[in-house]
């Protein structure tokens, strides 16, 4: 699976972006898909992830309420979208895949196998 990570910007608090995740490989509709995000000086942390069939969302308790993920299977796309901004949301955002046939979502970086290259997105206040 190779994942390409675009949307992010510079955005003022209280705004939204839209991040997209385009995947290729066979692999992608069949993972668990997810975002992670890494501020300056800080671990890569996770954001969000969905399951193979977008039933499930799951978020941190940071962003819950704020920001939604969704995947396109058949456009092999997966999405975050991101309002009420803040501050402290500025970070680079990274899309990942478990992995093929990997229907656990788990939280941990090491976890998930495919990473995107990453796409910034800065919030000022």
């Amino acid at each position: 699976v190779q994942l390409q990570a675009s949307g992010g910007g510079l955005v003022q608090a209280g705004g939204s972006l839209r991040l997209s995740c385009a995947a290729s490989g066979r692999t992608f509709s069949n993972s668990v898909m997810g975002w992670f995000r890494r501020a300056p000086g800080k671990d890569r942390e996770f954001v969000a992830a969905i399951t193979w069939n977008g039933d499930n969302t799951y978020y941190s308790n940071s962003v819950k309420g704020r920001f939604s993920i969704s995947r396109d299977n058949a456009e092999n796309a997966l999405y975050l979208q991101l309002n009420s901004l803040k501050p402290e949301d500025t970070a680079v955002y990274y899309c990942a895949a478990r992995g093929s046939g990997i229907t656990v979502i788990n939280r941990a970086p090491s976890q998930w196998r495919f990473w995107g290259q990453g796409t910034q997105v800065t919030v000022s206040s």
